[in-house]
């Protein structure tokens, strides 16, 4: 990982769009910073498309999708996806949409109904064989939100040792299920979307358009062992520092790294871009 001064100004000049986790990387201690709060809007203000991408619920995510200036929210690891109504058709026609906190918002998914629906008995089956074979395993408590996926909690309410977590996911994955380790919850789900495809199938929902064709002019930014797939896909990727902690568990290390942990890194990659874009403003 180099620091964020040796991410080049021409590099920076060509991004317009910005991917980002959200906890311990938007949030500090579980909200959401002042300084990466308006990181977000000068983002937006700017032209950038900005979009979350998390192993959060939707039904955790939907306030901030409403209140936060995001263009879209992708939750539960690429499984569903949240937006203002008109966002779509504004960014379609390359324009900025209008933040609106009452506007109803999109919900999209990437399985259908009857999918979702013999995936969650499973999932809830899953759930229970973690629980009984795990010591001391909950479930994570935004699972109410959960539509598409399951979660352990192992760094936000309770304390997991890496052999329970490691346990956990053995048992996900010996069921069928992808599972993925955030710096907070253990995830586990039936599909093949993840981090990457949600954000390749979003920019295709949202904006009409061939995520991998313009990979060079959107970063990433992240801090944990489930951002690795997009930690490698992205030439632009960014590490809040807090991203050390999972430094020996990574085999897909951020390109970059900034100075600041979670929120206050998030504002200081976000800082960084606009310094770099600002030069060729008129």
């Amino acid at each position: 990982m180099q620091a964020l001064t040796h991410w080049s100004a021409r590099a920076r000049r060509g991004i317009t769009g910005v991917f980002t986790d959200i906890d311990d990387t938007l949030t500090t201690d579980g909200a959401i910073t002042p300084d990466a709060l308006a990181a977000l809007a000068a983002l937006k203000a700017a032209g950038l498309q900005v979009i979350a991408i998390t192993g959060r619920p939707v039904g955790w995510s939907e306030p901030f999708a409403r209140a936060w200036p995001l263009d879209a929210i992708v939750a539960e690891n690429g499984a569903v996806a949240l937006f203002r109504q008109n966002a779509a058709v504004s960014l379609q026609k390359g324009l900025q949409p209008e933040q609106n906190g009452h506007e109803p918002l999109s919900k999209r998914y990437q399985q259908d109904e009857a999918t979702r629906q013999a995936n969650y008995a499973r999932m809830q089956r899953v759930a229970q064989r973690v629980l009984r074979e795990v010591p001391a395993a909950v479930l994570a408590r935004d699972s109410a939100g959960r539509e598409t996926d399951i979660a352990i909690d192992h760094g936000e309410f309770a304390q997991l040792p890496p052999l329970a977590i490691a346990q956990a996911v053995q048992i996900m994955q010996s069921e069928g299920m992808n599972a993925s380790v955030s710096s907070i919850h253990i995830n586990g789900w039936f599909g093949a979307h993840n981090k990457l495809e949600g954000a390749r199938w979003i920019v295709r929902e949202l904006l009409g358009r061939n995520l991998d064709a313009e990979m060079a002019h959107w970063a990433y930014i992240g801090d944990s062992t489930n951002d690795q797939l997009m930690f490698e896909a992205f030439e632009h990727s960014i590490g809040v520092a807090n991203v050390r902690r999972f430094e020996a568990q990574l085999a897909q290390l951020p390109r970059y790294i900034s100075q600041g942990e979670r929120g206050a890194g998030f504002a200081e990659v976000a800082a960084a871009i606009l310094a770099a874009q600002a030069v060729t403003a008129p």
